[in-house]
């Protein structure tokens, strides 16, 4: 499923139109991701917590060439799956 599918889903649910049902996904997306760049941590029960990490630089290597690559310091997202997602998925 992808973003379109989820709209979808809600128009369906809920008998908003689709205009309004994408707002609403875009509204939930936007509100994740600038938690996530303000450092911060969304906790959604039942789905999971979203967060952020940071990776340290590091030496890579290049498979093609062999030669060696700087890779610079990053903050990437992270999600950790609850319990209840774990469980429904089994």
């Amino acid at each position: 499923m992808n973003k379109a599918g989820i709209v979808d889903a809600i128009h369906e649910k809920i008998g908003v139109t689709k205009a309004d049902a994408e707002r609403a996904v875009d509204t939930v997306l936007d509100a994740i991701i600038g938690t996530l760049k303000k450092g911060g941590e969304v906790s959604i029960a039942g789905l999971g917590i979203f967060s952020v990490k940071k990776r340290a630089a590091r030496a890579a290597r290049n498979p093609r060439t062999g030669a060696t690559v700087q890779v610079p310091a990053m903050t990437v997202p992270k999600f950790r799956a609850a319990k209840g997602l774990k469980e429904a998925v089994r």
